[in-house]
């Protein structure tokens, strides 16, 4: 029976593999020189790039496995573009976690991640894998990446936010449809608590969103989805 690889050794296959990652997209960049293509050219004889995050590159691929496994929160009515700037953010995210090295989450908590992704995908997942090449591993991985993100956000930001009690009354008069059952608004007293956690939620992801424009700012990110072109007006 094989032995699983232990954390060192999980920690470096993940290295190794992100390290390949640099390898490909550097030799893509060099063919893109040589044969006077630029590099986006160049990628799409391979797959299609839709941005380069700090000299790493973002293909339409990575974008599909994201969104069909629900990676990015991205609604069903949020176009490519948007998704690719969800993505990028994900990108400037995990260089953080990678700089800080969070603990490594257990190996049961990657597999129930795991399955959570694999379940928002459902019946079509044999069609997904086929279509973008993704396998197991790297689900997994994905997976991983996922847990290691959280746990850098509690980490940096902490799990709650101390509000004072008129901030959570602000919230609960402001949102007064999530308090309101059988069309009957719950009395503050009695909505207190879950007021409480969701503008808690609120403000952090405030927070958390200011902090990823402030990476973005001081990163190298290029954005090279296509744009729409523009509308010409009808000749009279």
């Amino acid at each position: 029976m094989s032995e699983k690889p232990s954390g060192p050794c999980l920690v470096e296959r993940h290295a190794a593999r992100a390290s390949w990652r640099r390898v490909v997209s550097l030799a893509l960049a060099v063919a893109a020189i040589v044969t006077g293509l630029d590099p986006l050219g160049a990628q799409q004889l391979l797959d299609r790039i839709v941005a380069r995050v700090n000299g790493q590159f973002v293909t339409l691929t990575d974008l599909r496995v994201a969104v069909a496994l629900g990676v990015i929160d991205a609604l069903a009515d949020v176009d490519e573009l948007e998704a690719t700037e969800l993505l990028v953010e994900r990108h400037l995210i995990l260089t953080e976690v990678e700089r800080f090295m969070p603990p490594e989450p257990n190996v049961a908590a990657v597999v129930e991640e795991t399955a959570i992704l694999v379940s928002r995908v459902g019946s079509r997942l044999a069609v997904m894998m086929a279509s973008t090449g993704i396998d197991d591993v790297g689900i997994r991985d994905i997976a991983r990446d996922n847990l290691r993100i959280r746990a850098y956000l509690d980490q940096r930001f902490g799990t709650t936010e101390q509000l004072t009690e008129g901030e959570v009354a602000r919230y609960y008069q402001i949102h007064p449809d999530e308090f309101t059952r059988d069309g009957t608004l719950m009395p503050f007293t009695q909505a207190e608590p879950l007021a409480r956690q969701r503008a808690g939620s609120e403000r952090r992801a405030s927070i958390v969103t200011q902090w990823t424009s402030d990476l973005r700012a001081r990163s190298d990110v290029a954005v090279m989805f296509p744009t729409p072109p523009p509308v010409v007006p009808p000749q009279r």
